[in-house]
C-alpha cells in the first residue's frame, strides 16, 4: 500500500500537535498547583496578620484599664510614651 507524502506530513503534524498539547497540559497543571499553594500561603499569612493585629488592639484596649502593660507596649513600639514628641505627619501643603 502506497502512502502519499501529504498523508505522512499530516500524520507528523498530528503527532507534533498531540505532543505539544500534552506538554502544555502538564505546564498548566503544574502552574495551577503552584498558584493554589501560593494562594494557601497568602491566606495563612493574612490570617496570621489579622490575629496579630487583633491581639495588639486588644492589648491596647487592656492597657487603658491596666496601665502596667504600657512599658511593654512602648518597648515594642505599639504605644508612645507620654510626653514623647509626635512624629510629623506627611501630607500636601
Amino acid at each position: 500500500m502506497n502512502r502519499s507524502p501529504a498523508t505522512t506530513a499530516l500524520l507528523v503534524i498530528l503527532v507534533v500537535s498531540a505532543l505539544c498539547s500534552v506538554a502544555f497540559c502538564g505546564l498548566y497543571v503544574r502552574d495551577a498547583m503552584r498558584l493554589r499553594d501560593l494562594q494557601r500561603n497568602t491566606a495563612n499569612l493574612q490570617m496570621y496578620r489579622n490575629t496579630v493585629v487583633a491581639l495588639i488592639n486588644e492589648t491596647l484596649e487592656y492597657s487603658k484599664r491596666n496601665p502596667s502593660v504600657d512599658p511593654i507596649l512602648e518597648t515594642a513600639g505599639f504605644k508612645q510614651k507620654p510626653g514623647a514628641p509626635q512624629a510629623p505627619k506627611t501630607g500636601s501643603k
